[in-house]
Parts: structure tokens; sequence; C-alpha cells
């Protein structure tokens, strides 16, 4: 088994006043040679805005978006003519594939909104440009494994175009899980989004994120209670980046 050990205090900072963030992976002006991806995991951003401040229209492609809202009111207009609010317990994908134009803006006026920004390289390039959300409310497991994204179309979850699997956790103190990985070659990228875990004789504290890979399971316990955003993710990199 490998791993790597991304503290929360480690990660690249941005202010910009309107916009807080905090890259684990290069992104922008943050760049560190050590720190580009985990497998197909591009990006995690953990960002901060302002109310009524927001990212204006801009484009993308090949590259499947999530988004997770923490807290707060998240507003998306994209275009496939798509438009509407999201909070948290929502879960949002957009494959950008040939490329599609989108803003992103806190809907509350006065309140900030938080949420996470993911990025995943796509299995293949120049696919049709979709959009998708759930809601959690019918999915939430507690003290188990909440599937919120796959590579199954047909599942009862969001999905992307990568062999990919997301889960959140919301657990009590003590709890204990083995998770087994999806897909032979794939790691196991853990971010704590607040609480304290244990992964074998690693503390993992509220925004660090552990990435695991060379083995099929990984056993969590949880210190206190804790929110927990497991990404299962294929460590090889796709044809097209080799």
């Amino acid at each position: 088994m490998k791993s790597v050990f991304h503290t929360a205090n480690s990660r690249g900072i941005v202010d910009h006043g309107w916009l807080k963030s905090r890259h684990t992976f290069s992104f922008a002006d943050y760049y560190d040679p050590d720190r580009i991806n985990f497998g197909t995991l591009r990006v995690l951003n953990d960002d901060f805005v302002e109310g009524s401040k927001g990212f204006g229209t801009h484009p993308h492609k090949d590259m499947e978006i999530i988004s997770i809202p923490l807290s707060g009111a998240l507003e998306h207009r994209d275009s496939m003519g798509h438009g509407g609010i999201i909070y948290k317990g929502d879960i949002q994908v957009m494959s950008a594939g040939t490329g599609v134009t989108h803003s992103e803006f806190n809907a509350n006026k006065t309140e900030p909104v938080q949420f996470l920004q993911i990025w995943v390289f796509p299995r293949d390039l120049k696919v049709t440009p979709r959009y998708d959300q759930i809601s959690l409310d019918r999915h939430h497991q507690k003290n188990g494994f909440t599937e919120i994204i796959s590579p199954n179309k047909d599942n009862d979850t969001t999905w992307i175009h990568q062999d990919a699997w997301f889960s959140l956790c919301n657990w009590d103190k003590d709890i204990v899980r083995e998770y087994t990985i999806k897909r032979q070659g794939n790691g196991l990228y853990i971010f704590l989004i607040k609480g304290k875990i244990q992964i074998g004789d690693q503390i993992v504290n509220t925004r660090d994120g552990y990435g695991i890979w060379e083995t099929d399971h990984v056993t969590l316990k949880a210190l206190e209670s804790s929110e927990i955003l497991l990404m299962d993710i294929p460590m090889e990199l796709p044809y097209y980046l080799k």
C-alpha cells in the first residue's frame, strides 16, 4: 500500500476578498510540482464566496466538474440552458466535453456560500456536454457510505465519464467501516470535510486529504462525529495524457 497525506494548512491559498479558496492540488496561481493530481483527480478546491459574488461566465472543455455545496446557496447557469440553485445535500455534475460555458454565483446577497469544486479527467475526449444533479435526501445512509457519483448511467446517482465512485459519509463517533475499492487500479482519496478520523496509524483532521493506492480495502474509524468525502479514482491517467 502507498499513501500521501495533505494537511489542511499545506493547501494553496487564494484570497481575492470576495473569494477565499484553498487548493489541494495545483490550480491557477498556485503551483506545486508534487501536487498536480491524484490519479485522475485533478482539482479539489474548497471555495468560500461572499454574498452576491461569484464566477462570471467562463468556458470549460474535456473535464468532469463536480460541485458539492457545504453551506449557503449556489446559483448555476450554463450554455446548455440549465439554471437553478443548489444547497447542502445537493450534488451537481457537469461533463464539459466538447465545450460549455457556465457561471456560478452566491444566490444569497448577504450570507456566504461554501462549496467543493472538483475536477476529474474524463475517460475520453470530446463527449457531448451534459448536466446532472441529485438531492441526497432519499439516498442518505447514516453511518454508512452514501454513493453520490458512479460511472453507471442506470444507477440512482449522478454519473461521470470515468471509472470513479464518490461517496459521502456522515458518521457518529467510534463508527468503524471498511471500504472496498471498486475497481482494480483505482486508489482512494479521502477528504475530511469536518471531524477527526483514523486510517491505520494516520490521524486525519478537518480539511485534511489522505490518498491511498495499491490496496483493495481501507478501514476508517471516526474519532469524533465526522463528515467524509471518499473519491475512488483511477490512478492511471487516460490515454490522451500519456
